[in-house]
């Protein structure tokens, strides 16, 4: 076999192994919540600018079509003070979801004033902002940690190499349940293809037997009335 030749079937060999691989990843959660037919899957590290990048665009894919952001955990270990903002996050879950998610939000937009050294003064005050305190052992037992280190272990199964990585997801049990935005201009378009195969979705036709019976009926009643 010439050299023309083995690089041909290396480079066939990797593709296979690669697309093998993307193919292995553990997708069962990429599904929208119950009661939505689309919905917007990040897993994002609250301490990362293209995250905090990326924020407005979520928000607003989410209010323009009314589908809900879920969040996943997946703080990177470079970031000083990502891993606890999202622990934090889980606190304030315990409270409220809503708070959580507000303390998701606040983190993503307000980066640049949060170090490692002042996000326990900061999480104070936004806490007290919301009519709550933190207390001085927020996880005492490693329950909120266990929760975001599972997050981070499920976004690996997934195939997840960085973030934010984004998917738009349907309850669709045919085609393609979920895409990945590569192209984030591309965000409105996916959402609007992923309703359109989620209402493609047959009904359920009535079955014979109660056609029949409703025939049935029907007959009666005129003979009746006759």
């Amino acid at each position: 076999m010439n050299f023309h030749k083995r690089m041909l079937v290396a480079i066939a060999t990797f593709t296979l192994l690669t697309g093998i691989t993307a193919l292995a990843g553990d997708t069962s959660s990429l599904r929208p919540p119950k009661g939505a037919k689309v919905a917007i899957v990040v897993f994002e590290d609250l301490q990362c600018p293209d995250c905090g990048r990326t924020e407005p665009l979520l928000e607003e894919t989410a209010k323009k079509y009314n589908i809900p952001i879920v969040r996943h955990d997946f703080p990177l270990p470079q970031h000083s003070w990502s891993f606890d903002a999202h622990v934090l996050g889980r606190y304030f879950d315990t409270k409220s979801p809503e708070v959580g998610e507000e303390w998701r939000k606040f983190c993503l937009n307000n980066q640049s004033s949060i170090t490692k050294q002042n996000l326990q003064g900061i999480a104070q005050k936004f806490a007290e902002q919301h009519g709550m305190e933190i207390p001085v052992f927020v996880d005492p037992t490693g329950e909120l940690t266990n929760k975001v280190k599972a997050d981070f272990a499920l976004g690996q199964r997934v195939g997840v190499e960085h973030t934010p990585t984004i998917y738009i997801v349907s309850n669709t049990q045919r085609g393609t349940p979920f895409v990945e935005v590569v192209d984030r201009t591309q965000m409105f378009q996916l959402v609007d293809q992923m309703f359109k195969q989620a209402e493609e979705i047959p009904a359920a036709k009535p079955t014979k037997t109660a056609s029949k019976k409703t025939a049935s009926k029907k007959k009666t009643t005129a003979n009746k009335t006759q």
